[in-house]
C-alpha cells in the first residue's frame, strides 16, 4: 500500500496529562500530526504523581526524552516521628539501592513532579509545532467504520465538531471517552478513607531535603512532607499529605480559610520554626481501584485514568499511563502509515489488561498495609521497579529459541532477574562498547527507538546474516532496521545493514547468544522483544503477525 499523507491530524488526544503528551509524542516521531486537547484551562502546577520507575526511564531513552531522565533526582529515605515531636521512629529506605550494569542502566525510582515531568514533555512536542488546546473538552462522540466524530466544548462558550480516524481518551476517570464506550469501571472505592493532598512552599531548619518525613499514622492523624523541587524555589518546596480519623478533612478543604487551616494543622506536628510561604494547591484524595474491561472499542482508546485508577502507593500510576500510551501509539502509527492491519490494534487491550490487573492487586494490597499502619508499608518490593512486567501472553509475540514455556502462568508483573535468557515479550536488556567498522561506539538504548523495530541479527560474520538482511529490504528502513551483531574479535562489516562487533561480550552475554550461531531477536519500537527466532522464516512468521 502506498505511504500515507495527512492533510489533518487523523488522531484526536482528548487530555494533556503524561498518557495524552506521551501518545502525543510517540505519533509525532512516527510521522503522524495528532490534535491534543485539554478541558482545563490552565497547565495543573502540583506534583502529585512523582516517581518514576526504571521501565520508565528506559522507555523515555528510547523515546528520545534523554532530558527528562537527565532531571530526576533520587527518591530519598522515609523517616517517621511522633506526631507534634521530633522523636524519630523509624529512618529507612524506600528501596534497596542498586548499581547500574551494562544491561540495566537505570537501576533504582527517581523522582520528578508530575507537573516537571509534563514540561518536559510538553517542550519536545513544541519541536512539532504541538501543544496542548486548553479549555477545550471532549463531550461526546460517535464511530462508525470511516472515522469518528468528536463534539468538543470550549471554555469560551464556542462548540466544535471534528472528524478523525482514531481518537484517543486519556481524559480520566470522569472523562467522556470511557463513558461514550460504555466500557465497564470495575472495582471499589471505600468511603471510609480520606486524605488531603497538595504542595506548599515552606522553609524550617529542622527538616532536611533528603528525606520524606511522615508524623503520626493514620491510626490517628499524619501529616507527610515530601521534598518536591519542582513546586518550590531553593528547596521550599514540598508535597504535602495530611489524613487520620482525628483530622477533619471538610475543614481542611473549606475554601474560607483553608490555608491558614492547612498550615496549622502542619505546625501542630512539626514543634519547630516553619516560615510558610504559598499553599500552592490542595485537594482531597480517596481511595479508588478500578479498571476497564477493554481498553478500547473500534476507534476509540482508553489510556492512563481514563483506563484504570488506583492506589499511589507503589509509585506505578504516572509510569503504568506512560507504558500504556507507548504501547498503543505505536501500533496506530503503524496502522495509519499502512505498514500494519487495524487488526494490530487489539493487541493494546490484549497486553495491556494483565498487567494493569496485577498492578491494581499489588498497589491495593500496599495500600490497605499503609492504611493499616503494617510495619512493612513502606518498603518497595523489586517488581514494582517494572523490569519484569512483559507481555509473554501476547498474541503478536513469537518464541522459537526457548521451547517448553509456560507463558500463561507468567506473571505479568514478573521479578527481572538480570543474566536470565530474555524471551518473546520481555524487556530488551541494554548492552555497551558496540563497534562499527569506524570504531564508533554505541548502546543499544541508543539504537532503539519507538520509530521502529530493530532487528538485532547475532551471526559470526555479516554474510551469515545475509538472507535475513535480503528478506527484510521489502520493508521501509522507516519501520524496520536490521543491526548484525558480531561475536568479539569479529571484523566489522562495511556497507549495507549496520554491524556492531560486540567488543566486550554484553550483547551476546545479555542475550544469551551462542558465538558460531546464528539467532535473531526482534526489538518492538516499545523496548520490549517481538521475537526470537533462529532463521529467516522464522523472521517472516512474527512480522506477518504485525505487518501487512
Amino acid at each position: 500500500m502506498p505511504a500515507q499523507q495527512f492533510d489533518t491530524p487523523p488522531v484526536l488526544i482528548a487530555g494533556a496529562g503524561p498518557a495524552g503528551l506521551i501518545a502525543a509524542l510517540v505519533l509525532l516521531r512516527n510521522g503522524v500530526p495528532v490534535r491534543l486537547i485539554e478541558k482545563n484551562d490552565f497547565l495543573h502546577p502540583g506534583s502529585r504523581g512523582c516517581g518514576i520507575q526504571p521501565r520508565t526511564m528506559e522507555l523515555l531513552h528510547q523515546l528520545g526524552a534523554t532530558d527528562l531522565v537527565r532531571a530526576l533526582y533520587p527518591l530519598g529515605s522515609n523517616r517517621s516521628y511522633r506526631f507534634g515531636t521530633l522523636d524519630i521512629v523509624r529512618d529507612e529506605p524506600f528501596v534497596e539501592l542498586k548499581t547500574s550494569t551494562v544491561h540495566l542502566p537505570y537501576p533504582n525510582p527517581l523522582m520528578i513532579g508530575q507537573c516537571g515531568f509534563e514540561g518536559y514533555i510538553r517542550s519536545h512536542l513544541a519541536k512539532y509545532g504541538c501543544e496542548p488546546e486548553l479549555g477545550t473538552e471532549l463531550t461526546t462522540f460517535e464511530q462508525d467504520e470511516n472515522g469518528v466524530t468528536a463534539h468538543l466544548s470550549k471554555n469560551d462558550g464556542n462548540k466544535e465538531t471534528v472528524h478523525v480516524q482514531y481518537l484517543i481518551g486519556t481524559d480520566g476517570a470522569r472523562g467522556a471517552t470511557r463513558k461514550g464506550l460504555g466500557l465497564s469501571f470495575t472495582g471499589n472505592t471505600p468511603d471510609t478513607f480520606r486524605m488531603l493532598v497538595g504542595d506548599v512552599r515552606m522553609t524550617c531548619d529542622k527538616l532536611d531535603y533528603n528525606h520524606w518525613h511522615r508524623f503520626g499514622d493514620f491510626k490517628s492523624k499524619t501529616v507527610m512532607l515530601r521534598p518536591m523541587r519542582e513546586v518550590g524555589v531553593d528547596n521550599d518546596g514540598w508535597a504535602l499529605m495530611i489524613g487520620g480519623p482525628e483530622i477533619d478533612i471538610d475543614k481542611l478543604l473549606d475554601p474560607e480559610g483553608s490555608k491558614e487551616v492547612i498550615f496549622a494543622v502542619i505546625q501542630e506536628a512539626v514543634p519547630a520554626e516553619i516560615q510558610f510561604k504559598e499553599l500552592v494547591w490542595k485537594g482531597q484524595w480517596k481511595p479508588n481501584m478500578r479498571m476497564v474491561d477493554k481498553f478500547g472499542v473500534g476507534r476509540v482508546f482508553v489510556a492512563g485514568d481514563a483506563a484504570h485508577v488506583h492506589s499511589p502507593t507503589g509509585g506505578q500510576g504516572l509510569n503504568s499511563s506512560v507504558q500504556d500510551a507507548i504501547n498503543l501509539s505505536w501500533k496506530l502509527a503503524l496502522v495509519l502509515k499502512n505498514l500494519s492491519p487495524p487488526s494490530l490494534l487489539d493487541s493494546y487491550s490484549a497486553e495491556r489488561l494483565p498487567v494493569i490487573a496485577e498492578m491494581l492487586n499489588i498497589t491495593t494490597e500496599l495500600f490497605k498495609k499503609t492504611a493499616s499502619g503494617a510495619d512493612d508499608a513502606w518498603k518497595r518490593e523489586d517488581r514494582l521497579r517494572m523490569l519484569g512486567v512483559n507481555y509473554r501472553r501476547s498474541p503478536i509475540v513469537l518464541e522459537e529459541r526457548s521451547t517448553g514455556l509456560d507463558s500463561e502462568s507468567m506473571a505479568a508483573y514478573g521479578d527481572a532477574v538480570e543474566g536470565t535468557t530474555p524471551v518473546a515479550g520481555d524487556r530488551a536488556p541494554d548492552a555497551a562498547r558496540l563497534v562499527d567498522a569506524e570504531g564508533k561506539e554505541y548502546t543499544f538504548f541508543d539504537l532503539f527507538r519507538v520509530t521502529h523495530h530493530s532487528v538485532l541479527i547475532f551471526a559470526s560474520d555479516v554474510n551469515s546474516a545475509k538472507s535475513i538482511l535480503d528478506s527484510l529490504q521489502k520493508h521501509s528502513e522507516d519501520a524496520i532496521r536490521p543491526i548484525v551483531v558480531l561475536p568479539q574479535g569479529a571484523s566489522g562489516g562495511s556497507g549495507g545493514a549496520l554491524a556492531l562487533v560486540d567488543r566486550d561480550g554484553h550483547a551476546y552475554s545479555g542475550y544469551k547468544a551462542t558465538e558460531g550461531e546464528t539467532v535473531v531477536v526482534i526489538l518492538r519500537p516499545d523496548g520490549f522483544v517481538g521475537a526470537v527466532v533462529n532463521d529467516v522464516e522464522g523472521v517472516g512468521r512474527y512480522l506477518q503477525k504485525v505487518f501487512f
